[in-house]
């Protein structure tokens, strides 16, 4: 069945640009290594996109509400409808004091903030520095290689995935999730306890439940502790056996200092 506005699906996809192939983001770790834009501290995978809710390119949301399950699309996104046209407008000519005034020195490449705006400075010389307030990629064309990895149907599999982009590191085989009786019931492991500011974490991810199941009156969360006791036996025997050799240390001291 063609994929509907509403429907929740995972996307793999690849943007680059037409000029030259450049590769400027994937959700493919090897795509990713291969174009050298390999980043450690991202989660890759496939994306979670709610059509009609999620902002994504509108060439690529037309082939995609023409697509299905396992479909894979290609589309060419002109300037207008990606980062913008270029506007010459927004290529400013700046003196190069106004930088040295804030400690910095610009140099030809930086992004740059001026005027509570981001810029790439493109050239320097002469005092004066120029400044491209335009979008790095404005007034390219801009190449979509996507394919709907998985068409989401159960709210247990929706609410998982929105969990993800929260907490994208998660093992989401360790999750369980359940939605009955206008109530969602999500258990998580216990290494979340240990996530910096997880309380936020968690309260953002109720906000979007809530969003986006109206039925929903109530979110319970539950975090699992395995107690091991084979373990905790051990401990406690390793700790006994250091205390009886503490003991009998002092002991044989006691003895040696009463005898000489």
């Amino acid at each position: 069945m063609v994929l509907q506005k509403g429907d929740y699906i995972l996307l793999d996809y690849t943007m680059l640009t037409k000029e030259d192939g450049k590769v400027i983001e994937t959700t493919i770790e090897e795509k990713a290594k291969e174009a050298n834009i390999y980043d450690p501290n991202q989660a890759y995978g496939p994306r979670l996109i709610i059509l009609g809710e999620t902002k994504i390119f509108e060439p690529l949301e037309e082939a995609l509400l023409k697509s299905d399950e396992g479909s894979e699309v290609t589309v060419e996104v002109p300037p207008e409808k990606a980062f913008g046209l270029r506007d010459q407008s927004k290529v400013k000519v700046v003196s190069i004091r106004e930088f040295y005034r804030a400690g910095k020195v610009p140099k030809v490449g930086d992004i740059v903030e001026y005027n509570n705006q981001r810029a790439r400075v493109i050239s320097v010389s002469s005092g004066r520095v120029i400044l491209d307030f335009n979008h790095p990629l404005a007034g390219k064309v801009i190449v979509v290689n996507a394919k709907v990895v998985k068409k989401l149907t159960s709210d247990e599999d929706k609410v998982k995935e929105i969990i993800r982009q929260y907490l994208p590191r998660l093992d989401m085989g360790r999750v369980e999730a359940k939605h009955e009786n206008g109530q969602v019931t999500i258990k998580l492991p216990s290494e979340v306890l240990f996530i910096d500011g997880i309380g936020t974490v968690k309260f953002r991810i109720a906000e979007e439940l809530a969003q986006r199941f109206t039925d929903v009156k109530k979110i319970i969360y539950m975090e699992e502790l395995e107690v091991s006791r084979e373990e905790q036996q051990t401990q406690q025997a390793q700790q006994a056996t250091q205390e009886t050799q503490q003991q009998a240390t002092a002991q044989a001291q006691q003895a040696q200092g009463g005898s000489s």
